[in-house]
């Protein structure tokens, strides 16, 4: 205390020279000296006073910011301090503007920013210390002293997004968000700096690419948050040795991207918004294509679904975008022996999913699937059904009389099997016999409007070979 009251002594002599009112940045200096000893002393109200004074003489110094900053921290008056910072993180840009007189370090506008955190932190002021942070960013050309302070901005912000409400959280999100993509900015740059070693690069990398990986699982509830943390913990990873973990961490954040880009598309998006989307979705499996073909080299993936993933989010994507090559990479898959009849069920379905409508891979498909129902041991008269009725559905439009007799002959064919299985098993749904029961009746009325007698009389005749096989409706349609 007794060397702050000597300097405080020694100050007020040198500032009796200047003449009352004076404007020197030398006093303005001399004042702010004095603040700084009147706080070490408690005596914040002179400090005050000395800042004023500081002000008067040279409002544009960032040394007088800092000192205005100090009060504030201390007073508690966070509006003041976080205005104080901002006006730091302005005066940093530029500081030989503000400073002519004074010699001022290209660094000082950094070290009094890193100075103002440590001091918001010291005092438990996190807001504070994320704006003095979040300057500091912009102007560290030092790569540890950037990935450290983007470290500490992380936890301060994460930390307060999960105390705050759903409401207040997005604008927090994208802060993070922000920092994130700041972070891969910068480690694609740090290729350029000796001091900061590829070592060091690989271990922030991996650090920010499990942060981005942990933030996507954790806000699975905002589908559009969740693919830009998958997507940047993607980016991350890219500076990380692609050995088996990263690949699997990369395979994953892709698909998940694409996933959620399909959803998104799904909803009722404007045209435009779709196309982005599902375009967007086909990047990221074109990319995680190439690492999967890598990944499959270390190791034995036989019963990993990756490749049926892959398939159906590209075929959606594609048939969504109305995308000429789809039938060229559906020929490779009717030729695949070992796909699954849901996987050609849900390609039947996406066929004609609105925007888009391929009823011919659609039927496709479908006959392909139940070409693999036939084959099994033991049918499933259940599953067997529903891919049946969808074939049909499609084959067989509702009202449409001039059908080609080749396309008459063809759907004949299905209910033929239908019934064969219907005869074989007592698991076959009573709906679904009474469904092609119906259906075949109705195509020998509708044969019967147009003329063709001996069809209409066929076709109502096999509908009635399904009467045999209901159970408690038999009655109501005998």
């Amino acid at each position: 205390e007794k060397s702050y009251s000597e300097a405080l002594h020694w100050y007020n002599y040198s500032a009796s020279f200047y003449t009352p009112g004076q404007i020197d940045q030398n006093l303005a200096k001399l004042q702010r000296n004095m603040a700084s000893c009147y706080l070490h002393l408690k005596q914040v109200d002179k400090a005050k006073e000395a800042v004023k004074q500081a002000e008067r003489c040279d409002p544009n110094s960032i040394f007088t910011k800092y000192s205005v900053y100090k009060i504030a921290v201390m007073e508690n008056d966070t509006d003041k301090a976080v205005e104080a910072v901002i006006e730091m993180g302005k005066l940093a840009e530029k500081p030989s503007e503000h400073e002519d007189k004074l010699r001022v370090d290209k660094n000082t506008g950094s070290n009094l920013l890193s100075l103002a955190a440590q001091i918001a932190l010291e005092n438990d002021k996190p807001i504070v210390a994320i704006k003095a942070l979040e300057h500091l960013t912009e102007h560290l050309q030092d790569c540890r002293q950037l990935f450290a302070a983007l470290k500490c901005l992380v936890r301060l912000m994460l930390s307060k997004v999960m105390a705050e409400n759903a409401e207040k959280r997005d604008e927090d999100i994208n802060s993070i968000l922000s920092y994130l993509n700041l972070a891969c900015k910068k480690l694609a740059e740090s290729f350029t700096e000796e001091k900061f070693t590829g070592d060091m690069r690989v271990l922030e990398a991996h650090w920010f690419r499990k942060v981005a990986w942990n933030l996507a699982v954790q806000f699975k509830d905002s589908p559009e948050k969740m693919r830009d943390f998958f997507v940047l913990s993607f980016k991350l990873s890219q500076f990380c040795p692609s050995d088996k973990a990263v690949l699997i961490a990369q395979k994953t954040c892709l698909i998940m991207a694409a996933a959620v880009d399909l959803e998104m598309g799904r909803q009722q998006v404007t045209p435009s918004e779709q196309t982005e989307l599902f375009s967007q979705a086909l990047q990221h499996l074109q990319a995680c294509k190439e690492i999967w073909k890598v990944l499959k080299l270390t190791g034995d993936f036989a019963k990993d679904q990756t490749d049926t993933l892959l398939l159906l989010y590209e075929f959606e994507a594609r048939s969504k975008l109305n995308d000429p090559t789809l039938h060229n990479l559906m020929e490779s898959v009717w030729e695949q022996p070992q796909i699954e009849i849901k996987t050609l069920e849900i390609i039947a379905s996406l066929a004609m999913e609105s925007p888009a409508r391929y009823p011919v891979l659609c039927k496709k498909a479908l006959k392909s699937a139940l070409n693999l129902h036939r084959k099994q041991a033991v049918i499933d008269a259940v599953k067997f059904s529903k891919c049946l009725h969808s074939l049909i559905n499609i084959s067989l439009p509702t009202g449409v009389t001039d059908l080609d007799t080749c396309v008459l002959q063809e759907v004949w064919d299905y209910f033929e099997d239908a019934l064969s299985v219907v005869s074989s098993t007592d698991a076959y749904p009573e709906m679904e016999i009474l469904w092609l029961m119906t259906r075949a009746w109705n195509t020998g009325i509708f044969q019967y409007t147009v003329g063709k007698y001996k069809e209409a009389e066929q076709w109502c005749g096999l509908g009635m070979r399904f009467l045999n096989h209901l159970g408690s409706l038999k009655k109501s349609y005998e």
